[in-house]
């Protein structure tokens, strides 16, 4: 069975794709999406430029406690996103705004493993004023590159629409 045959099966299996398929499914679940997105992008992103040195004031400690938040909306996103791929797989799977999509995902989480695993206590011990050491800006740069870039991407995956002998890797 290929990906997007074992995509729509679990779809049908499921439920999703029928309520996908309904009139207010697809709107409900892309309204989620966004606000998963906000989530993120608005305490993660701000995370991000404070590390960039935007926002001095405001404690770092103080931003970083709104994580959780931002890590509230990536699974919402993943959630709501794996919904959209099991109603319709032959429009994800081999589209190449929605690889791009999904690689600067998985970057974006390699990053974070490398703030957390390298910075992260750094950081938390800087006076609040205080400018961030280099390799803390750049990956917070490599973050917000990221996560513009699955922004990017993911409004263009309903530009894309490839025949499924585009994708020769899928």
């Amino acid at each position: 069975m290929s990906l997007v045959e074992t995509l729509t099966a679990i779809g049908h299996h499921s439920g999703i794709f029928a309520f996908m398929n309904t009139q207010w499914g697809w709107p409900l679940i892309e309204s989620l999406h966004f606000t998963g997105l906000t989530l993120l992008l608005g305490t993660v992103g701000l995370f991000d430029l404070r590390l960039l040195g935007l926002g001095k004031g405001i404690p770092i400690k103080a931003l970083h406690s709104l994580v959780p938040l931002g890590v509230a909306g990536f699974v919402l996103n993943t959630l709501t996103g794996f919904m959209f791929v099991v109603s319709d797989p032959g429009q994800y799977v081999y589209n190449p705004a929605f690889q791009t999509k999904v690689l600067a995902m998985i970057l974006a989480g390699i990053n974070v493993l490398v703030f957390y695993a390298v910075m992260a206590g750094r950081i938390s011990v800087l006076p609040n004023h205080m400018t961030v050491p280099m390799p803390a800006r750049v990956i917070a740069l490599i973050s917000l590159s990221c996560w513009c870039a699955v922004i990017a991407a993911g409004r263009l995956i309903t530009f894309y629409r490839p025949p499924e002998f585009w994708c020769f890797w899928c």
